[in-house]
């Protein structure tokens, strides 16, 4: 199967040469998902935006679809990739149509197509396009904003998706249904998904492979079904410190 994503020996070194990443080498299979777990300031965040240029490394190249990003515009290139963040990032003066609609008005499409698209990425999301459309992000819960989010991520029918501890900032049932959703959705899709988060959970139940970064190093990368066995120090230590509540048997 083709890679949708390469990281060739990625280094991003601070001008203090404090190395943020640190010779990362992935390669990302089309039509997977990939969760990139680890500890604050590990890495993951930063790694992630090295594909679509928010962040360029010193060293190293990444690769999307056969190409080397440097060699495509920056903005051609972030238009090309969906990206999901936290906070969504929705514009607050756009209704959730608009928001939708951002990325194809951009890329030049007629307003009747840019409709009947954002119809039906709301439809998608489970966001009823007659009661939504035309509501403000300030008149949305925090999980409509988010599917809200997904749907504007997926305007422009990506290859690949971004997905930066999009459901984090949730309460645990709400997260739970967008975990739901996303999983039924990215079925159907076949997307190539890039996802970064904390929550070890999360990243068995939505990806197929699960990366550990650890000071900008990747220490361990395994098959989703392997990871909770593996005896790695590394990985032990994060099942343990995610587990901690669990009782253990007498």
């Amino acid at each position: 199967m083709a890679a949708a994503i390469e990281f060739r020996d990625v280094v991003l070194e601070t001008p203090q040469a404090r190395r943020l990443l640190d010779g990362i080498s992935l390669s990302l299979e089309e039509g997977t998902t990939t969760a990139i777990l680890g500890r604050s300031g590990s890495g993951k965040t930063t790694l992630l935006r090295t594909v679509n240029r928010m962040i360029e490394p010193t060293g190293g190249e990444v690769w999307v679809s056969g190409q080397r990003v440097l060699d495509v515009m920056a903005t051609d290139l972030r238009r090309s990739i969906g990206y999901v963040i936290q906070e969504t990032g929705l514009f607050p003066h756009f209704t959730v149509a608009r928001n939708v609609e951002v990325v194809p008005e951009a890329m030049g499409a007629q307003r009747v197509e840019r409709k009947r698209r954002s119809d039906h990425l709301l439809t998608s999301v489970g966001l009823d396009p007659a009661n939504f459309a035309h509501r403000y992000p300030r008149q949305l819960s925090g999980g409509q904003r988010q599917r809200v989010g997904l749907a504007r991520a997926l305007a422009a029918d990506p290859e690949i998706l971004l997905m930066d501890e999009p459901f984090g900032a949730l309460d645990p049932l709400t997260r739970a249904e967008m975990q739901d959703m996303l999983r039924d959705l990215l079925g159907k899709l076949k997307k190539t998904v890039l996802l970064v988060t904390h929550d070890l959970d999360e990243a068995l139940y939505l990806a197929s492979r699960i990366v550990l970064m650890h000071q900008g190093k990747v220490v361990a990368d395994l098959p989703a079904q392997e990871f909770l066995h593996s005896d790695q120090p590394e990985i032990r230590e994060y099942v343990r410190a995610f587990h901690r509540g669990e009782k253990k048997p007498r």
